[in-house]
């Protein structure tokens, strides 16, 4: 059985709000060991982010199946619906709710540690066709990955798979794959490395809805019978 909704919540919220910490707070100190060199600055950046996910993963996944994710949580709804698996429709609205407030919690966390102000509105402007597309292309390779890995019995490399395409999605995408709508809004909060300015996110959200519906209508063509995704129960849940 999977726990029970408050603590399925919380750790969303806790798990979304890290990795935020993670990917902001990486970014400052590359910026702060490598103000020279942008290159170096982003290898920091996707290692540290890559390396926390994994981690965040193996921590939270017995709990809430470690979403993370308004576009993972939306997936593994819909493709769950008709078989009864995956998140509830009753409890997708909060999964979103805690991700966003967990992931503008983490900005304003990695500012704060930073000795930075709390909340500084990023003044980073990323918008344009070539990026929107990269992010189209993030998160349907996100939703391929992960739901394949369910469907194919492989859920407990999970960790590490999710990791390593995010690491690489920094590189090979335009946009370095945000992928993510909640991370996204809270990466708006940090005038940092890894801000995006608020008039920049609704494109991104909206690339990576677009992205959902591709890598949904992939996945319902490669992987028919795909249900849940990294569900609380595949890493042996917590009682409730």
């Amino acid at each position: 059985m999977n726990p029970v909704l408050w603590r399925r919540l919380l750790a969303e919220f806790v798990g979304t709000g890290l990795l935020v910490t993670a990917v902001v707070g990486s970014g400052i100190m590359a910026a702060t060991l490598s103000p020279g060199d942008a290159g170096l600055r982003l290898l920091e950046n996707s290692v540290a982010t890559a390396l926390a996910l994994g981690a965040l993963i193996l921590t939270f996944g017995p709990v809430s199946g470690a979403h993370f994710n308004p576009v993972v949580s939306a997936a593994d709804w819909f493709l769950g619906r008709r078989a009864g698996t995956g998140l509830a429709a009753r409890d997708l609205g909060g999964y979103v709710l805690a991700q966003t407030l967990g992931a503008i919690g983490g900005a304003i966390l990695a500012d704060l540690m930073f000795g930075r102000p709390a909340v500084a509105f990023s003044a980073r402007d990323r918008t344009g066709g070539p990026l929107w597309l990269g992010e189209v292309v993030a998160t349907a390779g996100l939703l391929l990955l992960v739901f394949a890995l369910a469907r194919s019995g492989r859920a407990a490399v999970a960790p590490a798979a999710v990791g390593a395409y995010i690491g690489a999605a920094y590189w090979f995408t335009s946009s370095t794959s945000f992928a993510n709508p909640a991370v996204t809004i809270g990466r708006a909060f940090t005038d940092t490395f890894a801000g995006i300015a608020p008039g920049s996110v609704p494109g991104f959200v909206a690339a990576q809805l677009a992205g959902l519906a591709v890598g949904v209508g992939l996945l319902r063509a490669l992987y028919p019978s795909a249900a849940v995704v990294v569900a609380a129960h595949e890493f042996g849940g917590i009682p409730r």
